[in-house]
């Protein structure tokens, strides 16, 4: 349902743009955005289904009237199992579903435009080098980046018996990883040690020269720039709120 929009996606790279930005809208949905998309899914309501779109928004909308339809539609009637089940485990399956209308769109795109085996393979590599939008909503994505890294808890003070020399700079790590070291081979050790770290929105790795805040509550890290958050207003945050636990409140 993307309002007759002419599509002219004739290269991989193409194809792949048009995934990250429908990707990067659906988790949006379900995470920073995630208190108006429980709204908006309302069990009284007609079917409804979750849209993402190329320029990383998202729509909650009812499916496309013609049929066949344009493009694959994504799962109908999300809206009536919301009240029926836990959140979490709602939004976990509404992720499922949502990974598979994005395979299923990257791959209607391959096959219309001719894709041959090379570029379908090179496609799918592309998009598997991503974390699933469940990886990211249910924490294990995060999980598995802490496997591969071995990083235990970043919010905790690392000062005792710790060999980097991070002096005062360790109490700022543990609120927020800071986009620039001040202090030289500094760089090398984070981009090592926080490599693997997924942010909680966007599901983009972590890199030194962006800046990071963790949220106190789930423990998920966030860009700044994803969850509206600067360095200068991070440093007045005693205790700083992922969007998505600052709208975990008791509903009806």
């Amino acid at each position: 349902m993307d309002g007759g929009t002419q599509y002219n996606l004739r290269t991989v790279e193409e194809v792949f743009r048009d995934f990250k930005g429908r990707r990067a809208g659906m988790i949006k949905a379900l995470t920073t955005d995630v208190g108006e998309f429980y709204e908006q899914c309302d069990p009284e309501k007609e079917n409804l289904c979750l849209y993402g779109f190329p320029d990383e928004h998202w729509e909650v909308n009812l499916p496309a009237e013609e049929v066949p339809p344009e493009l694959p539609e994504p799962a109908l009637g999300i809206n009536f199992a919301r009240d029926g089940m836990q959140e979490k485990d709602w939004l976990s399956l509404v992720a499922v579903h949502s990974d598979a209308w994005l395979l299923a769109v990257a791959f209607y795109f391959g096959a219309r435009f001719g894709f041959d085996k090379a570029d379908r393979k090179r496609l799918f590599t592309m998009i598997n080098d991503l974390p699933t939008i469940f990886e990211i909503v249910t924490g294990s994505a995060k999980k598995q980046a802490k496997e591969k890294s071995s990083v235990s808890n970043h919010s905790s003070n690392k000062s005792k018996s710790s060999s980097k020399p991070r002096g005062s700079e360790s109490a700022k790590y543990s609120k927020s990883l800071q986009a620039k070291d001040e202090e030289e081979g500094l760089d090398e050790e984070d981009e090592e040690e926080h490599g693997e770290t997924l942010c909680g929105a966007c599901g983009e790795n972590y890199a030194s020269d962006e800046f990071w805040i963790c949220c106190d509550i789930c423990e998920k890290w966030f860009h700044g720039k994803c969850v509206k958050i600067t360095p200068a207003r991070a440093e007045h945050i005693k205790q700083y709120k992922c969007p998505s636990c600052s709208n975990k409140r008791a509903r009806p």
